[in-house]
C-alpha cells in the first residue's frame, strides 16, 4: 500500500510501465502512434476529452504528491503533474494547434521517439523498484 514516501515512487512506477508499454505497442507495429495523431487531429471531441482526462490526472498527481524540497523525485513528479496540467489546458483552448505541433514534432521518426519512450519507461520502473526497496 502506498504511503505518502512511496507516493512519488508508484507514480513513476505506472508512468514506467505505462511509457514502456506504449513504446512497445509503436516498435511491434510501426505507424500505430501516426495514426492515432491523425485521428487525434480530426476529432475535436477527442481532443477535448483528452484535454479534461489530461488535466484532471495532473491535478490528481500534483495534489496527492507531498512537498519535499530535499527530495529530487518528489519535485519532478510533482513538476509532472503540474505540466499534465497545463497541456490539458493547452489541449482544451488551442486543441489543433496542439496537435499540429505534435504531428510536426513525431513526422517520420516515431520510431526513434518509441525507443526514447522505452528508455524513459524502463529508467522511471528502475527508479521506482529502487525507492521501493525491491532491490
Amino acid at each position: 500500500m502506498a504511503t505518502a514516501d512511496t507516493i512519488p515512487a508508484w507514480i513513476a512506477m505506472f508512468i514506467g510501465i505505462y511509457a514502456f508499454a506504449a513504446a512497445m505497442g509503436e516498435l511491434r507495429l510501426p505507424g500505430t502512434w501516426k495514426a492515432m495523431m491523425q485521428d487525434f487531429e480530426q476529432s475535436p471531441g477527442m481532443r477535448f476529452i483528452a484535454g479534461i482526462l489530461t488535466l484532471t490526472l495532473g491535478a490528481v498527481i500534483y495534489l496527492v504528491v507531498p512537498w519535499r524540497p530535499d527530495d529530487w523525485l518528489f519535485i519532478a513528479v510533482s513538476a509532472l503533474g503540474g505540466l499534465l496540467v497545463l497541456e490539458g489546458i493547452v489541449l482544451l483552448a488551442a486543441g489543433e494547434r496542439f496537435v499540429t505541433f505534435g504531428r510536426w514534432l513525431m513526422a517520420s521518426a516515431s520510431e526513434v521517439w518509441a525507443g526514447l519512450s522505452a528508455i524513459l519507461g524502463a529508467g522511471c520502473i528502475f527508479i521506482a523498484l529502487s525507492r521501493l526497496g525491491t532491490f
